[in-house]
């Protein structure tokens, strides 16, 4: 579906930054309600702040965009399926964002009849995907992830259904992590990155060899003058703005920004939009690998990542401490010193106006910060955009308010699986190992694994596809399937549920199972899987005990658990220079990573693996049918830790 302009999409953390991407002319603004987003930490709207602004957005002819991109456990879902029936019958959104297919299920169940947009946290990665997802799932909308380059945006665009769309990110922050394949937050805390409460581990300080450095902090994507190429991929209809914790200074000078950028803009608009971005309270801006021939790492660590403009620094006094100014502030502007993870922490809202280069005093909250600690500009209300946000405020106020009634929907689940369970184990290696493996051999499938193993061993093997496939490698992966195919291959298992393109050209019966990178977590997602062909599914190891004893007893397909080995902290497409593979990193708290690469993509590994050995005995009894053990080689320059994770096993996972 063609557009002859992509819509400007604005992010939205509270009404008044809704309102401010109204003023800044935005074509679809994305939102969350307080429950089922995955920016949890944004304030976030009420259903009833919702069906005002429904009035003010068909007055303004703008689209909402309501986002429950979370993965959802099954005790959720009869909570997402009554939001979604009183999102439709109050806000009427125009889409729903999502990354859990049991979340989309549920919606469709509770009568929403509007568009479903699969989030960038879903993974689709490559171009055989998209058919597949609009045809099988109904999907109307793929938002593509930061990494592509716009060849690979051309790609996704050609192999794109005419009655389907794409979204690409044309500004805001970049998670180092490939979206819906970092689980670094809920290794280290319990706190999940795919539910909406990370807690940003990558933008500490790591030290290697003797230096410290954000080494996996990136830098803000900005394709500024850049995004007009997006112009020769006809279905990409929408320009995304990340940044729905940013308050409305962002919002509207970015908004602003990218609709001048859009409409054919002349050398005047170009300065314009360039100088709205200048002083939009981002970070420093990276292309990325958007040219093809130019690919960036998104992390500079001789580079500031901290979030808004630097505009001074630090000087004790004797009471507290001052900040010496080389811009002026005015009345309202909030200002952050130092960094998150730092003892002296802390915003400062400026009263009044304050002239360039007079030191304003400040009070500690915490500790003290030392001299020349950078402070940042992270927003501003100018009196010009906070009159305009007011105006739309009065106009929405005039709108009705209605009582929301509560929602008596129940989700309908799918027959459970009776077949008998065995519970197996299966390890799963990157390279055949020596002698006899009890139980199920996994192998990462590549050209070494497929050749080295007899003929007759190929059709024993489970191959493992990886968590991602990016666009340039899609064909070769597609002839590594067609090869273990022709070789008797008949086990798979796919680690993004769209990778079932590559299964369908097989004439003869297979055994495909979903793997753990697809995230699954409530059993209306193992029924999606299902409809994908799938013959069991592998569960997400971020869930806790109580999901993970449940899921058996509901779940339509047979289930599979990794109890033990090197689960990665996240999958990445980039690495900082001077980081060096195969050698430890220590985090502020002492913990060691290590970094490997195997493909496009560089996994990040933590010191100690994850282990669930000692409920086998519990999960064996729920009804599992396969237990994966995960194999990593060691590299020999990091230490092995004397402990393990169980990850949210004893955890309650918010």
């Amino acid at each position: 579906m063609a557009l002859d302009k992509p819509e400007i999409l604005a992010p939205a953390g509270d009404k008044t930054c809704f309102l401010a991407a109204v003023a800044g002319g935005a074509d679809a603004v994305y939102m969350g309600l307080k429950h089922f987003s995955a920016r949890m930490a944004a304030q976030n709207f009420s259903m009833a702040e919702l069906a005002q602004l429904r009035h003010l957005a068909d007055e303004k002819n703008v689209r909402m965009y309501i986002a429950m991109n979370v993965m959802a456990k099954s005790g959720d879902l009869n909570a997402v399926g009554r939001q979604v029936d009183k999102l439709r019958r109050y806000a009427k959104p125009d889409a729903l964002i999502v990354q859990d297919l049991g979340v989309a299920a549920a919606a469709r169940q509770a009568g929403y009849a509007g568009e479903i947009h699969l989030s960038t946290l879903a993974n689709v990665t490559h171009p055989a995907a998209l058919p597949l997802v609009h045809e099988k799932l109904g999907i109307n909308r793929v938002i593509l992830p930061r990494e592509l380059s716009i060849d690979e945006i051309k790609q996704c665009d050609q192999a794109c259904p005419d009655s389907m769309t794409l979204e690409v990110f044309v500004h805001g922050a970049l998670c180092y992590g490939v979206s819906g394949r970092c689980y670094w937050s809920t290794y280290l805390g319990g706190k999940s990155s795919l539910r909406g409460r990370c807690v940003q581990p990558c933008r500490r300080m790591y030290s290697q060899g003797g230096g410290k450095a954000r080494l996996f902090s990136c830098q803000d994507l900005s394709m500024d003058v850049l995004a007009k190429i997006m112009h020769e991929a006809p279905k990409v209809a929408g320009w995304k703005i990340e940044g729905r914790k940013k308050g409305p200074h962002y919002v509207y000078h970015a908004t602003r920004a990218y609709k001048l950028l859009r409409d054919d803009p002349g050398p005047e608009e170009k300065k314009e939009a360039l100088a709205l971005l200048e002083r939009a309270l981002g970070r420093q801006g990276t292309r990325y690998n958007f040219l093809p021939q130019r690919p960036i790492s998104a992390v500079a660590p001789e580079k500031s990542t901290a979030s808004g403009l630097q505009i001074g620094r630090t000087k004790r006094e004797r009471k507290g401490f001052s900040i010496s100014c080389r811009e002026k502030l005015l009345g309202g502007d909030v200002l952050r010193v130092g960094f998150e993870d730092e003892p002296w922490h802390q915003t400062v809202l400026v009263r009044k106006r304050q002239p360039k280069a007079k030191p304003l005093p400040c009070s500690a909250v915490k500790a003290l910060p030392p001299d020349n600690t950078p402070v940042f500009l992270i927003d501003r209300k100018e009196p010009e955009l906070m009159q305009e946000i007011k105006e739309l405020q009065a106009k929405t106020d005039k709108f009705p308010s209605p009582k929301i009634e509560p929602s008596q929907f129940s989700v309908y689940k799918p027959k459970p699986h009776k077949g008998r369970v065995r519970t197996q184990t299966m390890h799963v290696n990157r390279r055949a190992p020596q002698g006899r493996i009890p139980g199920n051999r996994g192998l990462w499938l590549d050209s070494f694994n497929l050749k080295s193993v007899p003929q007759k061993s190929v059709s024993d093997i489970w191959w493992w596809l990886p968590p991602v496939i990016w666009p340039n490698e899609e064909e070769w992966f597609a002839g590594m399937v067609g090869k273990a195919l022709a070789k008797g291959a008949r086990k798979f298992v796919a680690n993004a549920p769209w990778q079932a393109a590559f299964l369908q050209s097989s004439k003869k019966p297979l055994v495909a199972w979903a793997g753990p990178f697809c995230n699954a977590g409530n059993v209306l997602a193992i029924n999606q899987m299902k409809k994908l062909d799938f013959k069991g599914v592998i569960l997400s190891p971020e869930l806790t005990r109580e999901d993970y004893l449940r899921l058996p007893r509901e779940s339509p397909l047979p289930l599979g658990i990794v109890t033990e080995g090197l689960w990665p902290l996240c999958v990445s497409r980039t690495i900082a220079e001077g980081v060096k593979e195969e050698s430890a990193i220590t985090s502020p708290m002492n913990e060691t990573l290590w970094v490997r690469k195997y493909g496009q993509n560089y996994w990040v590994f933590p010191g100690w693996p994850m282990s669930l050995s000692a409920e086998k005995k519990t999960l064996a009894n729920a009804g599992y049918a396969l237990f994966i053990a995960m194999h990593e080689p060691w590299p020999k320059a990091v230490p092995r830790a004397n402990r393990t994770s169980q990850i949210n096993w004893n955890l309650k996972l918010l």
